[in-house]
């Protein structure tokens, strides 16, 4: 949570956590985007994501879900299933085995890793797209950026990514940011992903050694010292 609100702020965007319901109806109003992470929670915790969620939705603030290690458990699954059912997100962001649980789509997938299959990644991206109607952000070696029917793929990418739990909740509220800021969640999850893959992959080709550790609070300063020039530079996507 930490790195997801340092991350937050050296963007250049205000970071604020809740786990309250009480205060969720006025946390809602005075936000520009609303990003869910379920990395870890409990029954009382997704009522109150239900309650921010729908809050959001009356509020037409953009949803940005994180269904962390859907896939891996059933009632992961489940409770993310029923809470998609129930709100109108714009975009979901996770790896290739949280999408195609998402998507009914079989996967072996264990914990936070993506796992393994053999569906093709972009079909399964946009069949989930389509199921939800919003935009799939599927990480990978390559980013695969969908609202169903168009593609971005971005290939800025490094291991270190993998090797540092929590690169993916940053990369999600780092796309929160974007969808708060540009009304067209497309364009939003787009910019966002380059600008977080070109500052991680400028880290790790910094770095002598890739250390995970390391990698962490410099990815937060080049997420602050990142530029348009250097993204337009460094960016690699079609």
């Amino acid at each position: 949570m930490q790195d997801v609100a340092n991350g937050i702020n050296a963007l250049g965007a205000s970071p604020i956590m809740s786990e309250e319901q009480n205060e969720a109806e006025a946390m809602v109003k005075m936000c520009n985007s609303v990003t869910i992470n379920l990395g870890a929670f409990t029954e009382p915790q997704l009522e109150q994501i239900a309650t921010v969620c729908a809050f959001a939705n009356k509020y037409q603030k953009p949803i940005v879900i994180d269904p962390v290690a859907v896939g891996a458990v059933e009632y992961r699954t489940e409770r993310c299933n029923e809470l998609l059912d129930q709100i109108d997100v714009s975009v979901i962001r996770g790896n290739a085995g949280e999408v195609a649980a998402l998507a009914d789509v079989a996967w072996n997938s264990k914990g936070i890793d993506a796992g393994e299959g053999t569906g093709d990644l972009e079909d399964i991206a946009k069949k989930l797209a389509k199921k939800r109607d919003c935009v799939v952000v599927e990480s990978g070696k390559t980013d695969i950026i969908t609202d169903g029917d168009a593609v971005v793929r971005i290939f800025n990418e490094t291991d270190l990514f993998k090797l540092h739990v929590g690169s993916g909740d940053m990369l999600s509220s780092t796309i929160g940011c974007f969808c708060g800021v540009e009304k067209d969640p497309f364009e939003a999850a787009q910019t966002a992903t380059v600008i977080f893959d070109v500052a991680g992959e400028l880290v790790a080709k910094s770095m002598k050694q890739p250390l995970a550790g390391s990698f962490g609070p410099q990815l937060i300063d080049e997420l602050h010292l990142v530029d348009v020039k250097t993204v337009e530079k460094y960016a690699q996507y079609e």
